[in-house]
């Protein structure tokens, strides 16, 4: 089949054949042999007799001659044309004019025989010839692809063993751009990275292109221009004509007159990180094999930023690292706090120079001692019982007290705080921060010392004042009533309307038994003559009668008496406590529990008031103004216990105090 005006491949070999000499002599020595074949014999020119054959047979063996003529120059389809020719020259003298017909067809058989097996074997023989020259061009190929992919391969791994220098990674990438424009024979190379939002490219490398392109596109959103949509799109991309592409975004791009652009993506574990875009400025088709080379260079580009943004950032964390230690070393040194470290046998590894002051040794004598030198046995039974804590995993109630004994034989209390330092979670040593509360603690006991004081001072004062109302006061007033019940009793009437008199003689009454709960709120007699229990009872029923309020007590374990010290604390606590029940909660019962453990007693007063929002810390209740809770938790801290105060607006309030009594 042919186009107009075209050559088919069939007729041009053809026509190649008519104009080769070969197709002229293999013409011609059909003619002679036909001729000669069908002529009259020549006679003495060919010895036929002697060699044994007839003149036909020596004629038609002949005929072979153009056969394998034929085959070997024009190929075997050329001579299965021959062989077809000489057959058709044969048979018409041995079908009409053979003397020994089966003779002659025998030898046309013959000779149609061995013509088929010559060509045979010249079609083997070109096949085999075939079969070499596609094998030797295949080796050929794959030379010149081994040799390229050499090439590459070299170019791959000069690329790869620029970009692995974190230390000067821009330079790394200028000289892998290089090379790949060089190695691939283009004309422009760039690298865009993601900033760290994720939503714009920033030009990190360029190879080829202006300064004005490189400013142009220092900045690109993703999903704009082309590098844009391929960190969109995670695809390779291929441009035929980047300069009039629709896809083009600015115009200095334009400017540039870019061809062909092929931009691929730069992957860091699957995850788009940025792109690499090379391009020419001339007409270029790129292979699948460059497309696959230049995506596994965009992923090494990729490991390399990856890589040299973790070498940034560990170095920043190492450098924060040391600053930290420098802080830390600093603030160790220079800490007005004792802090030091000892192994898990007690030998002491590092101390700063406020724990050296502490015990009164040099730092360089301590790191050759033992704690065990500072502590008698109660601090050394503390000491293990922390070490056992922290070591089991649990947690250490910080901070606790502590006592070691000084160079000078001096004693000294520590507040202390213990911490368990670890190493691939197996433990190396403790690390203990201490404060020396001695002073303090002396001016605590002071202070204790000299509110016990004020307090004892303050009931002898209340006692006295109770004793001389009820003495003196209460007496008098007594003394009045009963005159003004005489005078009011006598006959006659000394006065003609007694109404007056009988009036105040009700008010003088009045007076006398607020004296009486008066001296009683101030010094109840029965706390002193019956205990703390009597004292709880009669409290309760005193707010019961005056003030409508039911106040129940309860006994919890077996009772126990106090000394009297001890029981009035209690005593005022719960009269405050039931003061504050009476004056602000609105309650109509309340209940005061006493339980008598076997180390302590725990006072609980509890009411179904209002409640309220109560303070985070005690210590903040006498800024608030709230004496009476202030006083209440003095009054505890001179028991040596703890109070607490558990309330809620619309749900009461709890007072529980525990004391080791």
């Amino acid at each position: 089949m042919t186009r107009q005006g075209n050559v088919s491949p069939v007729h041009g070999k053809f026509l190649a054949a008519l104009l080769s000499y070969h197709f002229w002599i293999l013409l011609a020595i059909f003619i002679v042999l036909t001729v000669v074949h069908y002529a009259a014999p020549i006679g003495g020119i060919i010895p036929y007799s002697a060699l044994g054959l007839t003149r036909h047979t020596v004629d038609r063996v002949l005929f072979l001659v153009p056969i394998v003529y034929a085959a070997i120059i024009f190929g075997v389809k050329a001579g299965m044309f021959s062989l077809l020719l000489t057959l058709g020259i044969l048979l018409p003298r041995v079908v009409m004019f053979a003397e020994s017909r089966t003779d002659a067809v025998m030898e046309v058989v013959g000779i149609t025989v061995v013509g088929l097996l010559v060509n045979g074997w010249f079609d083997s023989l070109q096949k085999e010839r075939k079969r070499r020259l596609e094998t030797i061009a295949q080796l050929e190929r794959a030379q010149n692809e081994l040799r390229l992919d050499e090439k590459r391969l070299a170019a791959l791994n000069s690329i790869s063993h620029s970009l692995s220098r974190i230390l000067d990674l821009q330079q790394a990438l200028d000289r892998a751009l290089e090379q790949i424009v060089e190695v691939m024979g283009l004309d422009i190379a760039l690298v865009f990275m993601l900033t760290k939002a994720g939503d714009e490219l920033t030009l990190r490398a360029h190879h080829g292109v202006s300064d004005d392109f490189a400013e142009g596109v220092r900045w690109l959103k993703v999903g704009e221009g082309m590098n844009g949509l391929v960190a969109q799109t995670g695809e390779p991309l291929f441009v035929d004509d980047a300069a009039h592409d629709p896809r083009l975004t600015r115009e200095v791009v334009a400017r540039e007159r870019l061809a062909a652009q092929l931009i691929v993506p730069v992957k860091v574990r699957d995850k788009v990180n940025g792109t690499l875009a090379v391009g020419s400025r001339t007409e270029r088709r790129f292979a699948r094999d460059e497309v696959e080379m230049l995506m596994a260079i965009g992923d090494e580009i990729g490991v390399a930023l990856e890589n040299s943004r973790l070498y940034r950032e560990q170095q920043f964390m190492a450098e924060q690292l040391r600053q930290s230690e420098r802080n830390y070393r600093e603030l160790f040194e220079k800490a007005h706090d004792a802090i030091w470290v000892h192994d898990l046998e007690g030998n002491i590894m590092t101390a700063n120079e406020a724990a050296a002051r502490l015990v009164g040794y040099g730092i360089n004598e301590l790191l050759a001692m033992n704690v065990r030198v500072f502590l008698d046995e109660e601090s050394l039974a503390t000491a293990r019982q922390v070490r056992e804590r922290l070591l089991a995993g649990e947690a250490q109630p910080e901070p606790y007290e502590q006592r070691l004994v000084r160079r000078d034989g001096t004693r000294a209390s520590l507040m202390l705080t213990t911490s368990l330092l670890t190493r691939d979670g197996k433990a190396q040593a403790f690390q203990h921060i201490a404060r020396d509360v001695s002073e303090q603690k002396r001016m605590n006991e002071n202070l204790r010392f000299y509110v016990q004081q004020i307090t004892r001072a303050q009931e002898e004062e209340r006692k006295r004042i109770a004793r001389e109302l009820h003495d003196d006061t209460a007496q008098q007033l007594i003394v009045l009533s009963r005159q003004l019940d005489r005078l009011t009793s006598s006959q006659p009437p000394p006065m003609k309307d007694m109404a007056p008199v009988e009036k105040l003689a009700e008010r003088v009454d009045a007076i006398l038994d607020g004296v009486r709960r008066f001296s009683q709120d101030l010094r109840p007699s029965v706390l002193d003559d019956l205990g703390l229990l009597p004292a709880l009872e009669w409290l309760a029923s005193d707010l019961t009668e005056h003030f409508g309020i039911s106040v129940g007590v309860e006994v919890v374990g077996t009772e126990r008496r106090f000394p009297p010290e001890n029981e009035l604390l209690l005593f005022r606590i719960v009269q405050e406590a039931l003061s504050n029940v009476r004056r602000h909660s609105g309650a109509q019962t309340a209940r005061v529990t006493i339980e008598f453990r076997e180390a302590s007693t725990v006072l609980t007063i509890k009411d179904s008031g209002n409640g309220f929002h109560p303070p985070e810390r005690l210590s903040d209740l006498t800024g608030l103004a709230k004496l009476g809770l202030a006083g209440m938790a003095e009054r505890a801290r001179l028991l040596g216990g703890d109070l607490r105060i558990l309330s809620e607006p619309g749900k009461g309030t709890t007072v529980v105090l525990e004391a080791p009594l």
